[in-house]
């Protein structure tokens, strides 16, 4: 089995996880929105969660194409750099990196879309290069 994602990043999101970070990480962006809207289920589903990271860990892991760009890396990337647009810079996307850097995340919304689709966009290119 390949190791997309790592519990590690995950513990380290769900610190952050009242914003659902760590389930927009694994590739549930519905959930990890529903936790950001509601602080994590009013903190009640951010509890859970610490027990249900290493499953989702794995179901990331059997979902998503592992490849030259590397999943940990583009999220830490986007967490915490993504108004600049490194983490688009990173996967080798200047043009639209250097957009996020000049117009602030193309003003948040670039950044709340890539929130929901980093994990796909990684994957496509990574089943692209391996052509």
């Amino acid at each position: 089995m390949q190791d997309t994602h790592s519990k590690f990043i995950g513990y380290l999101l769900w610190i952050f996880g009242f914003t659902g970070a760590h389930r927009f990480y694994y590739g549930k962006p519905v959930t990890g929105t529903i936790w950001f809207l509601t602080l994590g289920l009013c903190g009640i589903g951010w509890l859970i969660d610490l027990f249900l990271i290493p499953s989702m860990d794995r179901e990331a892991d059997l979902r998503f194409q592992s490849g030259e760009t590397d999943y940990n890396i583009a999220w830490l990337l986007l967490t915490f750099l993504g108004v600049f647009g490194v983490h688009r810079m990173y996967m080798g996307k200047w043009l639209t990196g250097i957009l996020y850097l000049l117009t602030f995340g193309f003003f948040l919304i670039g950044v709340l879309i890539d929130f929901w689709t980093l994990n796909d966009q990684i994957s496509i290119r990574n089943a692209e290069r391996r052509k």
